[in-house]
């Protein structure tokens, strides 16, 4: 699929008291260590020391869960903007989880896709959907920390550097399809929240 625009962006929509109020319910819950694709978590809810050290080398990143419909509801209508305003237009009914993630000094996550092969199986609202669009909204002060760079590949494996989440509130939206990363945190800790929303396969 060719795109006009790999990513749209919102600089500073969202408020620093709201930021600051995920922040501290993020903070509240017990953090897990991010999962992948091929490594998900055990019932227990914890990798085994064979499969975090495979994670490890694509993904170290604390995250935690959030449910609060308030959340959705702020988030929701800037993804039907950017969907409209890139001219992707894709179709989405359901969003996951917003996913809580923390980067403290010295960690990343290497480049990957949001969005899976194959649609989920799983018996609920996901079944037969897959993530379509892709958001990230960073919560702190780019000051309070170094590195942590969101960057894009593009057509021709090209790397674009997401310069324009300076400040925060920004929030950044991607097709789940794009490949990205997050650069290593070098000084302080990178708080963002992460969320997918999904739709039936494209035809």
């Amino acid at each position: 699929m060719i795109l006009d625009y790999s990513y749209w962006y919102f600089k500073g929509i969202i408020k620093p008291e709201v930021c600051d109020r995920i922040i501290s319910i993020g903070k509240g819950k017990i953090p897990q260590l991010g999962m992948t694709s091929k490594y998900k978590y055990k019932e227990d809810g914890e990798y085994n020391e064979e499969d975090k050290q495979h994670v490890l080398k694509t993904r170290n990143s604390n995250v935690s869960w959030i449910n609060d419909p308030w959340v959705f509801n702020i988030i929701r209508p800037l993804i039907n903007r950017a969907n409209e305003q890139a001219g992707w237009n894709f179709e989405w009914d359901y969003t996951e989880s917003a996913q809580f993630t923390v980067y403290n000094k010295g960690q990343f996550y290497d480049w990957h896709p949001d969005q899976a092969s194959k649609p989920y199986t799983d018996k609920d609202q996901r079944e037969g959907k897959y993530r379509k669009l892709s958001c990230t909204l960073l919560l702190n002060d780019p000051q309070e920390f170094e590195g942590g760079d969101l960057e894009f590949q593009v057509e021709q494996k090209k790397t674009m550097v997401c310069t324009e989440i300076d400040c925060k509130g920004s929030l950044v939206v991607f097709p789940s399809f794009v490949l990205h990363r997050v650069l290593p945190v070098t000084r302080g800790t990178r708080y963002s929240l992460v969320m997918w929303h999904l739709g039936y396969p494209f035809k």
